[in-house]
Formats: structure tokens, C-alpha cells, sequence
């Protein structure tokens, strides 16, 4: 049952998209031009792959609201690191950056397994944390594009076969979580644990372990989004990314995917993405203020999480009639 909800839910957002682009480009045909598409497509590719990791996350009944704070301390720290020493590869910077991103996911990770933290305490805790390192590294101060390197501002920019290096990365992240979450053993412990956890234990996962590993792909995914991030728009600051965790969540939960875990998909979450991206680039074109972005994401959260209930509680009503049939 589950699973054909998934699909149909995929079937209306993927709908709605279309029609969305199309409704846009009845006023203004321009935005349907492939250019602009691939630029859409571009502009929401950091969503896609923290849309992605927190997926991960969210399937086993936990969240991360630290994605953005990660993000922009990884950026600001590897954007201070090419600063003093502009000749290092940029291979080195993006390794640096996906093991800074990891360990901070770690440490949310094994506050949550080994202290039992509930995982929103966690995550405000180590978000606020994460900020606040940032202003202390760098005292407050912009890093600007004068200040960086041209390779370090370059690679996410560099087209390659018609697009940006920063959209085949995202192109990329997509094709490995669809073999992770199809494919592997922890893809399937994410969806058992998130299901029924319970059951997980006896099967022989270990469900703290699990929720572990997930928190460090999303922290993963987040440094290197934050590389990435201040290396295209070639700035650093402290509030990089400032709210940014919320379209996060806002992505994986028009998507389809179950805050209360064990449900969703990664099209799901590609999809719900794509979908706030081309909400996001078609708002200045419709005269709305880009600020409304907010907003809409806080309602979009809303509106799916009251979908995911109406479409479940069906199912507990036949349960409760045949309770009282029985007695």
C-alpha cells in the first residue's frame, strides 16, 4: 500500500511540475528555454544533494537541522584554507571537505546512538554550535572572491557536455543514492529501521549504528555542498545558507517521504526539489519577492505532512470498525 501511495505521490508532484513550467511559460516563454532550464536545474542542484542526505536520515525516524550550518562552516573553513595556501588541488579541497562535512555529521550521529539525545534537541543544538564556529574562525569577516583562487572558484562553474561540473556532481549524488537505497544492505536498514525498529533488532541491525551512518552521508553531502556553494558564488560568511535547512525538509516531505521514517524514495526527493527550485527561479519572474520563498516552503511542510495523514488514517479506521465488530 505503501508503495503505490509513494508512486501516486510522485505521479501528482511530477504533474504539478510540469504544469507549473508550463503555466510559467505561457507568460513568459523565455523560462522554458533550455538554457534557463539547465540554469533552474543548476541554481537547485545544493538542494537535490541535501534533499538527498537528509533523506537518508529522515528514513530512520530521525532529522537533521544542522545541514545548512554544515554547510556554511565547511565552507567558510576551506574557503579560509585557500586563502593560505591558494595552490592546494582542488581534489584535496573536496576531499577535505567531504571529511569535514562527515565528522560533523558523526557527531550528531553519536549523540543521538550513544546518548539516546532525541534528534531535533541534537541537531538545534550542533546547528547553533556550527554557526557559532564560524564567527569565531573567521571573527565575523567576508571572504571574498579577490580572496580566492581562480581554480577554487572555477571547477563548480567549468560546462562540461552543456553543463556546469556543480549539476553532473548533483547528477552523480542521484545515481549513487538510487544504488545505495536500492542496492546495498544499509539502503534496506535505513527503510527497516525507520519502519519498525523494533523488528530491526531482531533481524540483527543495529538500529543506532544505522541512524549513525545516515547523519554521516548527510554530513558528508553538506560539506562538500558547501565547498561547492562558496566556490560558485565565490563568498564566505557566517550566514551562509541561513535557513536553508528548511527548504531541506521541505523538499523530502513534498517528496513523499514519511517524517515518521520508513517511507520514500530517491525521485521522490529529487522531485520535490526541482519542484521548489522552479517555485524559487519562477518567483522574480512573476513579480513575487523571493523572500515568499520561506513561506511557501513552511506551507508546502504543512500541507504534505496533512496529506501523509489523511492518506493514512483510512487504514486505522477499517482497523477500529473491525475492533468493534469483534467485541
Amino acid at each position: 500500500m505503501s508503495g503505490s501511495i509513494l508512486k501516486s505521490r510522485e505521479a501528482i508532484l511530477g504533474g504539478a511540475i510540469i504544469v507549473l513550467v508550463i503555466a510559467i511559460a505561457a507568460r513568459f516563454p523565455a523560462f522554458v528555454e533550455p538554457s534557463n532550464l539547465a540554469n533552474v536545474f543548476n541554481d537547485t542542484a545544493p538542494l537535490i544533494i541535501l534533499a538527498l542526505g537528509q533523506m537518508a536520515v529522515i528514513l530512520t525516524r530521525c532529522i537533521d537541522l544542522s545541514v545548512a550550518a554544515n554547510l556554511a562552516l565547511t565552507g567558510m573553513a576551506v574557503a579560509m584554507l585557500n586563502t593560505m595556501l591558494p595552490g592546494l588541488p582542488v581534489p584535496v579541497i573536496l576531499a577535505i571537505a567531504l571529511t569535514l562535512g562527515a565528522v560533523m555529521g558523526l557527531v550528531n550521529g553519536l549523540l543521538v546512538w550513544k546518548l539516546d539525545i532525541p534528534p531535533i534537541v541534537v541537531t538545534l543544538g550542533t546547528m547553533t554550535i556550527y554557526r557559532g564556529i564560524i564567527f569565531l574562525i573567521s571573527g565575523g569577516e567576508w571572504i571574498n572572491a579577490h580572496e580566492m583562487s581562480d581554480a577554487f572558484k572555477a571547477f563548480p562553474r567549468e560546462v562540461v557536455f552543456g553543463l556546469p561540473v556543480l549539476s553532473w556532481i548533483a547528477i552523480l549524488v542521484v545515481a549513487c543514492f538510487a544504488l545505495l537505497i536500492s542496492r546495498t544492505p544499509l539502503g534496506r536498514a535505513f527503510f527497516a529501521v525507520g519502519g519498525n525498529p523494533h523488528a530491526a533488532v531482531y533481524t540483527g541491525i543495529n538500529v543506532g549504528l544505522t541512524q549513525c551512518a545516515a547523519y554521516v552521508i548527510s554530513g558528508a553531502l553538506a560539506g562538500l555542498t558547501g565547498y561547492l556553494w562558496v566556490a560558485r558564488y565565490a563568498v564566505a560568511y557566517v550566514d551562509i545558507a541561513g535557513g536553508f535547512e528548511l527548504e531541506v525538509v521541505a523538499a523530502c516531505v513534498i517528496g513523499g517521504i514519511s517524517i515518521a521514517g520508513g517511507i520514500g524514495s530517491v525521485g521522490g526527493a529529487l522531485l520535490g526539489a526541482l519542484f521548489l527550485g522552479i517555485v524559487k527561479n519562477a518567483l522574480p519572474v512573476i513579480n513575487i519577492s523571493p523572500f515568499w520563498q520561506l513561506a511557501i516552503s513552511g506551507s508546502a511542510i504543512i500541507i504534505a505532512v496533512a496529506f501523509n495523514v489523511t492518506s493514512s488514517r483510512p487504514k486505522g479506521r477499517v482497523i477500529l470498525k473491525k475492533a468493534e465488530h469483534a467485541t
